[in-house]
């Protein structure tokens, strides 16, 4: 006797209790995962010396905007450094994604007689690479990028893995028959590219633009090295000179009637926090842009129906 087709149990569905459950684990994971965000950013706004006589509370006795008060009265050196991050990760991200895209779309193709070795290329790279000082030199006396813009956006702008992901990405979800159809209709290897491969490459661009964007944002290392001009200074290393500016102060406070009054009125635990806050706000509000694109760049060689 066969089973009716209209109470026939679908696999794929979860009954409404375990939906429940799996709804309060995803739910509680979350909250665990941006709690401590939104610790650091009640922090940056407590009062120095309620949480030096409290401690750290999730609802403090005195709310404070000192911290911040503290970081902006350098003037507009905060504000400069601000757009020195932008415009360089803006920049970066764009020069990286156009590098990253053309050379993983050449070694992608199978007609490209040459994709063995450059592939092979890219991922030595990842194996082995020169060293820091070998790079320096390269950078500040063959590039003389030194104190350059371009030296906080050219060494971050090709990265191997990246390469590879993206390679993947080509050649698992654009179809050879479409590239094949633009060649038949008289279409070349760029207005392939341009309008057939990349309008279907948006998951896979959008993920490597995320990691190119959070790399530039987030890079210090590189104004440490190659940038000593104050005003090319980057977000991220300004915030490091004042945490650095901060420790010498506490060290030195005993020796100097000076460095004792400014550490009275300068907010200590809540000012890492506010840096803490200013570093990585922007870069969170502009993640919902990049996030349905990054889910779907994530299943990349997933099995699909």
């Amino acid at each position: 006797m066969s089973a009716n087709p209209a109470k026939a149990r679908n696999f794929h569905e979860l009954s409404k209790g375990w939906n429940i459950i799996f709804n309060c684990i995803a739910g509680a994971f979350a909250f665990l995962c941006i709690f401590p965000f939104l610790f650091v950013v009640i922090i940056s706004f407590t009062d120095e010396g309620a949480l030096a006589r409290e401690g750290y509370k999730l609802i403090p006795s005195k709310w404070s905007i000192g911290a911040y008060q503290y970081i902006f009265d350098s003037g507009d050196t905060l504000l400069r450094s601000y757009g020195v991050t932008i415009f360089v990760t803006v920049i970066g991200t764009i020069v990286s994604l156009l590098f990253i895209a053309l050379y993983a779309y050449a070694i992608s193709r199978k007609s490209f007689k040459y994709r063995n070795f450059f592939a092979f290329f890219a991922f030595f790279t990842m194996l082995f690479n020169g060293g820091l000082v070998p790079t320096y030199i390269v950078v500040t006396q063959f590039l003389g990028l030194k104190d350059s813009i371009w030296a906080l956006i050219l060494p971050l702008a090709v990265n191997a893995f990246y390469i590879m992901i993206l390679r993947t990405f080509y050649s698992t979800s654009v179809p050879d028959a479409i590239i094949e159809s633009g060649k038949i209709d008289g279409a070349g290897e760029f207005r392939v590219f341009l309008t057939l491969v990349l309008p279907l490459s948006l998951p896979g661009l959008a993920t490597i633009a995320l990691f190119s964007t959070l790399g530039y944002w987030n890079d210090w290392f590189n104004a440490l090295l190659y940038i000593d001009n104050p005003d090319l200074v980057p977000l991220q290393s300004m915030l490091m000179r004042i945490e650095t500016s901060m420790q010498f102060i506490l060290q030195n406070s005993q020796n100097s009637s000076l460095s004792l009054e400014a550490l009275r009125s300068m907010p200590q635990d809540t000012s890492r926090m506010a840096m803490v806050v200013l570093a990585t706000g922007p870069i969170i509000f502009a993640y919902p842009f990049f996030q349905r694109y990054f889910i779907q760049g994530l299943t990349v060689g997933a099995v699909k129906e």
